[in-house]
């Protein structure tokens, strides 16, 4: 239970770091008023969307390995949430960022919201 619990810790530090740079990345041209479209247009409010969602997922997956620590999950239970909540840190963003460079590919957001709804169904059914 340890190596998973140091996963899934080690797969939140990671969300938070790219979320870190990417936000470095995108905030050199947040500045121009007309970048992606403007402030509220589709492709700048999904790439914003993209850089938190590092951070709201990378949350997740540290506490879900915080929880590891006080729930008495079966081993095989605790390794489908957190490779569920990796799924969903990697594929969140990326959904994010490919919809807002082309706007039909919105259709895999389904990807990510199940991969996240598996890893808290593991914490609260498991």
């Amino acid at each position: 239970m340890n190596s998973i619990l140091e996963f899934t810790l080690r797969a939140g530090w990671c969300g938070m770091f790219a979320g870190v740079l990417s936000g470095a990345v995108i905030g050199l041209f947040f500045h121009r008023e007309d970048w992606m479209g403007g402030y509220s247009s589709y492709r700048r409010r999904l790439t914003r969307l993209g850089h938190i969602s590092f951070f709201g997922i990378g949350f997740l997956n540290l506490l879900y390995g915080l929880s590891l620590t006080h729930l008495d999950l079966s081993e095989s239970v605790a390794k489908t949430g957190a490779l569920c909540l990796l799924a969903a840190l990697v594929t969140m963003p990326a959904c994010c960022f490919l919809s807002a460079w082309r706007k039909p590919l919105k259709i895999f957001f389904p990807v990510p919201v199940l991969a996240t709804t598996g890893g808290i169904l593991a914490i609260l059914f498991g």
